[in-house]
C-alpha cells in the first residue's frame, strides 16, 4: 500500500479510537504475545524479559500522531513515578524508520526506552489499529489493560490483581 495512502487510513482509524470506539476494555485479560525488537540504541528488547521482574506499559505510536506526541511527553513526565511503583515504559513506534523516530526521541528527550516495530507486525499481532494505544502487563505477563488512553486513576490497581 502506497505510503500516503496507509498514514491516512491509520490517521483515519486513530481519530476513531481516540475519540471513543474501543478496540478492547480495560476488563481484558489475556497472556501478552511475547516479542523481541530493537530499540533505538540498536539493542534487542524482549518483553518477556521484564516477566516476573516489573509491570509493562506499552504506548503504540507514531511521530506524526498528534495524540501520540501528548501522550508521550505525559508518560515522560510520568517515567520516573512509575519506575518506583515497579513499572516499565516502551514506547513501540509503528513502522517508521530509525532516523525519524530517533531524531524524534532526542527532541523529546524521552527516557524511556523506545522500541522499533519496523514492519508493524507487532502493532498488528496485538490486534491494534489505532494509535496512540496503551497496553498494561502485569509481572506474570499477563494483560491488564487495552485502550487509547492512560488509565491515570487505576493503573496500579490493575496490576495487583
Amino acid at each position: 500500500m502506497p505510503g500516503i495512502i496507509r498514514k491516512v487510513l491509520i490517521l483515519v482509524l486513530m481519530f476513531s479510537v481516540y475519540s471513543g470506539s474501543r478496540q478492547a476494555s480495560a476488563e481484558t485479560e489475556y497472556l501478552a504475545q511475547d516479542f523481541n525488537l530493537e530499540d533505538i540504541k540498536g539493542n534487542s528488547v524482549s518483553l518477556s524479559s521484564y516477566q516476573d521482574k516489573e509491570a509493562v506499559i506499552l504506548l503504540f505510536w507514531t511521530t506524526w500522531c498528534p495524540y501520540c506526541r501528548k501522550e508521550l511527553k505525559n508518560l515522560n513526565g510520568m517515567y520516573k513515578e512509575l519506575k518506583n511503583e515497579g513499572f516499565e515504559v516502551l514506547a513501540v513506534n509503528f513502522a517508521e524508520t530509525l532516523q525519524k523516530v530517533d531524531s524524534f526521541a532526542k527532541d523529546y528527550q524521552l527516557g524511556y526506552r523506545v522500541l522499533l516495530d519496523k514492519n508493524g507486525s507487532v502493532t498488528s499481532s496485538y490486534g491494534i489499529v489505532g494509535i496512540p494505544f496503551y497496553i498494561i502487563i502485569d509481572k506474570k505477563g499477563i494483560v491488564r489493560f487495552a485502550d487509547s488512553y492512560f488509565p491515570h486513576g487505576q493503573y496500579k490497581e490493575l496490576i495487583s490483581r
